[in-house]
């Protein structure tokens, strides 16, 4: 029989043997999260990511401090916020999209990362998905594949349409990436016309240039400016009854006239996985970048109606949501 001496001195070897992220959970440490991203906190996506951490067990109140000072950033802040979120001891950085993510790694090489960007892999923001090095991990959405299916959708939307016109953010996409969609719509005998936009402010000019020039469709590419502006954009393109198709399904919920991707809500839970396995203990770049597996096609027809247009019958099949 064990006395209940040597049972407690067995007991307290155990724990000695418990990984350090797991006796540290134990004890309840407080994790510090801080994010870096162009939208403010009251964002719909950062609940979803404080409810994925919620059920990996980190409570904001509990657990859990989110560090907020890095929300609602500009471009020539992101590098000063990071310092700031450094400095203050977060134990993991959440970055929304490349900018953000360059800027976090020429900060710290130490604070873990997790990243949502277009493609991980071609910014070179990785070494690799699987084994991703350095202190970066996270979630790459496959953008320069949905960048062009939107087009193939928007066009089958438009059938008979020959002049497109693209919304593009040259932070997220690079010349060469923009040509292929040019090559791609004239290989089907459209043409597409390209507009850059780095702001908010240059948005309702760059569609109403659009649609000056004839564009019977637009296609809002991916971008986090481009998605946090996407309200602006469907305002302006239905009251010049300009056709669009955005990144986000969230999008067509909103009244856009279509819209495919993964929803934005299911990318947000995708990260919290990585946090919660950083928290634990697990090194980044051990964490391979993970990337979405639902991707949903939405149809507004209530803006179809507003538009004149009538969707082909097979498209309003293939569809996984038709707003009526």
């Amino acid at each position: 029989m064990i006395r209940r001496r040597e049972f407690i001195a067995l007991l307290g070897g155990a724990a000695a043997g418990w990984p350090v992220a797991a006796r540290a959970q134990e004890a309840r440490r407080v994790y510090r999260l801080g994010v870096l991203h162009q939208l403010p906190r009251t964002a719909p996506q950062f609940a979803q990511l404080l409810d994925g951490l919620r059920r990996e067990g980190f409570i904001e109140g509990r657990n859990l401090a989110i560090d907020s000072r890095g929300f609602d950033s500009r471009s020539e802040q992101y590098e000063e916020r990071t310092a700031l979120l450094v400095n203050s001891g977060v134990d993991v950085l959440v970055c929304g999209g490349d900018l953000t993510i360059r800027a976090a790694q020429h900060v710290t090489r130490t604070v873990p990362i997790v990243g949502i960007a277009d493609d991980m892999l071609a910014s070179a923001l990785v070494a690799s998905l699987a084994r991703p090095g350095s202190n970066t991990t996270g979630v790459s959405i496959l953008t320069t594949e949905l960048d062009g299916k939107r087009q193939e959708l928007l066009l089958e939307l438009l059938p008979g349409a020959r002049r497109m016109a693209a919304l593009v953010d040259p932070d997220s996409k690079s010349a060469t990436q923009v040509q292929e969609m040019v090559d791609a719509a004239r290989v089907r005998g459209t043409e597409l016309l390209t507009y850059r936009v780095t702001s908010t402010e240059e948005i309702v000019s760059a569609v109403d240039a659009a649609h000056a020039a004839g564009a019977e469709g637009l296609n809002a590419m991916a971008s986090v400016m481009i998605n946090a502006n996407r309200q602006v954009i469907i305002d302006r393109t239905a009251a010049l009854r300009l056709p669009a198709i955005y990144q986000f399904p969230e999008a067509g919920d909103q009244g856009g006239f279509a819209a495919y991707g993964p929803r934005i809500e299911q990318i947000y839970r995708q990260v919290a996985v990585p946090v919660a396995r950083l928290f634990r203990g697990e090194r980044p770049q051990d964490i391979p970048v993970v990337q979405p597996t639902t991707f949903e096609f939405v149809i507004n027809l209530r803006t179809a109606k507003g538009l004149r247009l009538t969707i082909p019958e097979a498209l309003l099949i293939r569809a996984d949501k038709v707003i009526e």
